[in-house]
């Protein structure tokens, strides 16, 4: 029985069995054939499932029944009905058919990833090195080389092409399509088709990539690809598995954490990875390499976990440890918040802690930050949904009680939690010009991404193991710990100048450098038993006051310069998403020229070269110097375009896109300009020649100097820029001054 060594690519459904593709150490791309059984449960009454019993008896998928005890996360064991199915292809619409004849029946374990069930049962991930035995195609076993834990695993050798035409095809009509693959790049006409169809084809053959990276692919590029092909009777090879279908998943709209989020189409491929850039989240926050970092310890497809939200990821992972400890994953969440008086859940659900910031200019000020503190928070005191001992708390502490056997939740997240610090640890030991950095970097941001969302997850009312007490519990042993990181400061004679939630910002007269705060992160770590790090010292920071009401601080707005001259800024225009280019490169480039300053003492000097750069900026906006490209805003919108009763900006430049018809939905983003006039805006993507007369240049100049205003404004300049803005400024009174 032949060995192949090579790295798993993918697992889908095949007709009959799993469908495997290997990309082979010998170079080959190998699609294979796995039998895989998969097995679903229910449980419910007894005569219920006598009757349930007798319906699959009779279906023509034919499954294997039993009776068999199993473990639901809440309940214990638990007896169920066990329906094993010999073709995974099939599972899917059995079991859609039977939760309509049995609507009273729990099922568990009836709607997850083909990719997920195998990845939990052999241990493997997307890209993981494997060593399999064959007969011809079918494997006959399978076992991983390395694990997904891995700091520094081998490469695969994935071969990657690029599709990306012209232009934008939402501002205008594409005329060529660029190929890029082997450090070449060509560009084919889309007139006439046939051609276009035949060269490209003929590429995807002989190149034959592992990866189809577009811009726009799902949305715009490969739907117009296949219409083409249609067409003009030309098959094009998208596919590397004959065998296998295109899938297409409708675009959507939905509501979360209070924002109204829209998904793109998608276009997945089978025997190779498709990626589009713009429909990819969070793909220009830590690129392909995050990507394919995330589809290693979460366990989806990379076609999957590039367009799901980091909530979808670490739910994933969630299952996965269930499915390897035996217990049942619910299809629809059983559990209900405890019924609560007012005052129970105002004790109950407090939030995080925030400690109002001094505003103004401060000198030498350390940022220490807990590491992944609610993540933290959950492994090291065991919260889960299923530890929660609900209504029971220290008597001395105040804070909620858990048992001692370990929770799912915990177990899940130890593994990335050490991932992710020893990526940090070895970056601090790294050069910039080291080859790993870029790759550890990637890693550490997909993580970080994961472990922001599973907090929420745990309140989250549809996840599958939550629990709102479970949620309510980390954020009341993290406000603990933050008074307890607090108390230790005042101990050691620094003054606590702002918390935010897992973060502290601290001073002490003679504490310039990182060795001057040690001994403070020693006292927290032996206090809250939490890991602590210190995030940097600012030469000088700047805590932003309300713009309505100077008097009034605002807890996450602010900007500052660390001793290495790294910039970080939360709260301002430059962090906005709907900031023009133009306001957000003038605000960032007064930033870079405040931080030339080695000190404090130093930035008045500098003020003039900041106001020379403002008037400059101010002058090539009047003289129609700055691009139009740079002018557009992006926005979004909230709700069906009916349903505004005063229009915004947003929803007159999406009217627009809809009079030729181009319609968006709630979630989506507009592009829009400012214009002089009625509507008072003109969306990018319509049709036509662009008037640059047209622009409303006070318009600009007004968001141009509420951006200066911010960054000079902590520096007792707000008299310069008074009369110059068509908004009050804070009474120079009232002008933070030097701290």
């Amino acid at each position: 029985m032949p060995d192949l060594t090579g790295w798993l690519l993918d697992v889908y459904a095949g007709e009959q069995d799993a469908t495997l593709w290997v990309l082979g150490e010998d170079g080959g791309r190998h699609c294979l054939r796995h039998p895989f059984p998969v097995t679903f449960y229910a449980t419910g009454a007894a005569g219920d499932l006598r009757r349930a019993w007798r319906w699959f008896g009779s279906q023509p998928e034919a499954p294997r029944l039993g009776r068999v005890e199993r473990r639901d996360l809440f309940s214990g064991p638990v007896t169920a009905l066990a329906v094993e199915v010999q073709h995974p292809a099939d599972q899917p619409k059995l079991f859609r058919r039977a939760a309509q004849v049995f609507p009273g029946l729990a099922w568990y374990d009836a709607d997850l990833p083909l990719a997920l069930r195998y990845s939990a049962v052999f241990g493997l991930f997307p890209l993981a090195h494997c060593r399999l035995k064959t007969e011809g195609t079918l494997v006959r076993d399978i076992a991983p080389l390395d694990s997904p834990w891995d700091l520094e695993p081998v490469r695969p050798p994935v071969r990657v092409m690029m599709l990306e035409p012209d232009c934008d095809p939402f501002h205008a009509e594409p005329r060529g399509l660029f190929v890029s693959y082997n450090g070449c790049r060509y560009r084919q006409p889309f007139e006439p088709p046939r051609r276009l169809l035949v060269n490209l084809g003929a590429i995807l053959k002989q190149y034959d990539p592992d990866l189809l990276l577009t811009a726009w692919g799902d949305t715009w590029l490969l739907p117009r690809l296949l219409e083409l092909s249609a067409g003009a009777g030309h098959p094009l090879p998208l596919n590397r598995d004959p065998d296998g279908r295109i899938l297409h998943k409708g675009q959507r709209t939905y509501y979360a954490y209070g924002q109204v989020i829209y998904r793109g189409a998608q276009v997945h491929l089978a025997g190779r990875w498709h990626l589009d850039i713009y429909n990819a989240i969070m793909y220009h926050d830590y690129g392909l390499e995050g990507v394919l970092e995330l589809a290693r310890v979460t366990g989806l497809p990379v076609q999957t976990v590039a367009r799901t939200s980091p909530g979808t990821g670490i739910s994933a992972m969630q299952m996965a440890t269930a499915l390897q400890q035996g217990v049942m994953i619910p299809w629809r969440k059983q559990q209900a918040e405890s019924p609560k008086s007012v005052l129970d859940l105002v004790r109950a659900d407090m939030g995080g802690m925030v400690y109002q910031p001094t505003t103004g200019l401060h000198a030498d000020v350390a940022e220490i930050d807990f590491v992944s503190m609610y993540p933290s928070i959950m492994a090291h005191f065991n919260i889960s949904p299923e530890t929660i001992l609900p209504g029971r708390r220290d008597p001395e502490t105040g804070l909620p009680l858990t048992v001692l056997e370990p929770g799912l939740v915990p177990q899940t997240l130890r593994p990335l939690l050490q991932k992710r610090i020893a990526l940090k640890t070895a970056l601090m030991g790294l050069s910039k010009w080291d080859s790993r950095r870029k790759p550890f970097l990637a890693a550490a941001s997909a993580h970080k991404w994961l472990l922001v969302t599973c907090f929420g997850y745990l309140g989250y009312k549809n996840a599958r193991f939550g629990r709102i007490e479970a949620h309510e519990a980390v954020t009341a042993y993290g406000r603990e710990a933050l008074l307890r990181a607090k108390e230790a400061a005042e101990d050691l004679g620094f003054e606590v100048l702002h918390m935010y939630v897992d973060g502290i910002w601290v001073k002490k007269q003679g504490s310039k450098t990182p060795p001057d705060f040690q001994p403070l992160l020693d006292a927290i770590l032996e206090r809250t038993g939490l890991p602590i790090s210190l995030d940097g010292v600012f030469r000088w920071v700047a805590f932003l006051p309300s713009r309505l009401d100077a008097r009034v601080p605002v807890p996450n707005r602010y900007f500052g310069v660390f001793q290495s001259g790294e910039i970080k800024a939360r709260g301002i225009e430059l962090r906005r998403r709907d900031t023009p280019a133009f306001v957000r490169e003038t605000q960032q480039a007064l930033l870079e020229a405040l931080a030339t300053a080695p000190d404090v003492e130093s930035l008045p000097a500098l003020l003039d070269e900041a106001w020379a750069l403002v008037r400059k900026r101010l002058s090539d906006l009047k003289a129609g110097r700055v691009p139009v490209e740079k002018l557009i805003v992006r926005q979004t919108l909230s709700r069906e375009l009916e349903r505004y009763r005063s229009p915004s900006p947003a929803a007159v430049a999406a009217q627009q896109l809809a009079g030729t018809g181009k319609n968006l939905r709630p979630g989506q983003s507009v592009r829009l300009v400012y214009t002089l006039g009625r509507p008072g805006v003109r969306a990018w993507d319509l049709a036509g020649e662009f008037d640059r007369r047209s622009v409303n240049i006070p318009e600009y100049r007004k968001l141009l100097l509420r951006a200066a205003q911010t960054v000079l404004s902590p520096f007792g300049k707000a008299d310069d820029l008074q009369g110059a803005l068509p908004i009050p400024l804070p009474h120079p009174s009232l002008a933070p001054g030097l701290v």
